[in-house]
């Protein structure tokens, strides 16, 4: 019984030190800011880098987990998802930059996601600040018809 046992755990472990060497999630240089959007308020500004900004702009910045495959994976995975979708960091750059939808985000509870919350304490925000951050996304963000 324990030779199965150790084999599983042989394989188990070589994949892990093998999966090590696969270069995708590694590259945690953040891209050069390009524009960035006119804030309603510092105070905006600081809630959205406290709890949005590791995935929606260019200044992301990276834990130690973050090069440890196969979590480096969903980590760069979740960045690059986050960009794609909402960057401050390019504000203006992109044809379609989904600001204008960032305070329903928040107001719904579906950002930040909550896998970064349990991660990054600093992201928990409370009650006001989810109030505070909502309306200054509104007011920094408005929806264009």
């Amino acid at each position: 019984m324990q030779k199965p046992l150790l084999s599983i755990a042989a394989v188990i472990i070589t994949i892990a030190i093998a999966i090590q060497f696969i270069p995708y999630g590694k590259n945690h240089t953040n891209p050069p800011t390009l524009g960035e959007p006119t804030w309603d308020s510092p105070r905006t500004k600081e809630l959205f880098d406290q709890a949005c900004a590791d995935c929606h702009s260019h200044e992301t910045s990276y834990p130690w987990y973050a090069n440890i495959a196969p979590i480096s994976w969903l980590v760069a995975h979740d960045v690059e998802d986050g960009r794609k979708h909402f960057n401050i960091s390019t504000w203006g750059q992109q044809a379609k930059n989904k600001g204008d939808e960032a305070h329903e985000e928040v107001s719904e509870g579906d950002m930040p996601m909550l896998i970064y919350t349990w991660l990054h304490s600093k992201a928990q925000l409370s009650a006001n600040e989810k109030e505070e951050l909502t309306k200054g996304l509104k007011a920094t963000f408005p929806k264009h018809n």
